[in-house]
């Protein structure tokens, strides 16, 4: 019987409890973009998100947050609801950005909602 279970965990983070909505659901994407690429626009999630950077580099930028760099092997996480999702763009130009993101969806609402530019505007944000 192998013994390799007693050491094959390893956390990667933790956060206590985020709000999930009731009756969501749960779902687990890849998402690769290409060098350079500047990610899908601003927008928010209805639950909370983990996510995980299998290769490459992203930009990150979660409302209330400075921007950050998630490398490959890295994990980032976010709330849902309110704050913006500014960035998760690739912060490389010479290599692919992929990362697998788990998230939370409250009952019939989309996986993301995207901000419009009156909001950008009144918080002063630009890409």
């Amino acid at each position: 019987m192998s013994e390799a279970w007693k050491t094959a965990l390893t956390v990667l983070q933790e956060v206590d409890p985020p709000f999930i909505p009731q009756g969501a659901h749960a779902s687990t994407i890849v998402i690769e973009y290409p060098p350079g690429d500047p990610g899908t626009p601003p927008h928010r999630h209805s639950g909370p998100a983990f996510g995980y950077v299998i290769e490459g580099e992203m930009r990150f930028e979660l409302q209330g947050q400075p921007v950050r760099i998630i490398k490959a092997g890295e994990v980032f996480w976010e709330p849902g609801g309110d704050p913006i999702h500014f960035q998760d763009g690739n912060a490389r130009d010479d290599m692919r950005l992929k990362f697998t993101v788990t998230m939370f969806c409250a009952p019939g609402t989309p996986m993301l909602t995207f901000v419009e530019q009156d909001e950008l505007d009144r918080l002063g944000w630009s890409r």
